[in-house]
């Protein structure tokens, strides 16, 4: 069941909820070549650069059981195209999809803009963002 109301242009960003943040940064930046691209305080969350793209660190729950490496991956974002990402939300609730939330201004890989939040059959969270 394609859409013609946006163009994938490929991946944004993949969030990882991480045990020992320092430890993980290290390992992403040492090992893989990542770069420190920004850090958001407020939630602890580290933007590392890969490439054009993003992987994202934030703190596990230390309280939260160990469910593993799934458990752990909080959400992946798509880049995409798309002129009206408000009338698109309308569209995938319309077909079925189960969508969270409205659209929100975020911080990605191609800088801040609309990202809209829902969720795939197996209920992992994927993030469209348009460029």
């Amino acid at each position: 069941m394609a859409t013609s109301a946006f163009t994938p242009l490929g991946l944004d960003h993949v969030v990882l909820h991480v045990r020992d943040q320092a430890a993980a940064q290290k390992f992403y930046c040492d090992v893989l070549g990542c770069t420190v691209d920004r850090v958001n305080p407020r939630v602890s969350l580290v933007h590392l650069r890969f490439g054009e793209q993003f992987i994202d660190l934030l703190p596990l729950d230390p309280a939260a059981p160990d469910e593993g490496a799934r458990a752990r991956m909080d959400h992946f974002c798509l880049s995409i195209r798309c002129d009206d990402l408000t009338a698109l939300a309308a569209d995938l609730r319309a077909r079925g999809v189960k969508v969270d939330g409205d659209v929100v201004k975020r911080y990605g890989a191609y800088g801040d803009g609309p990202s809209l939040y829902l969720r795939d059959p197996d209920d992992y969270v994927v993030e469209l963002k348009p460029r």
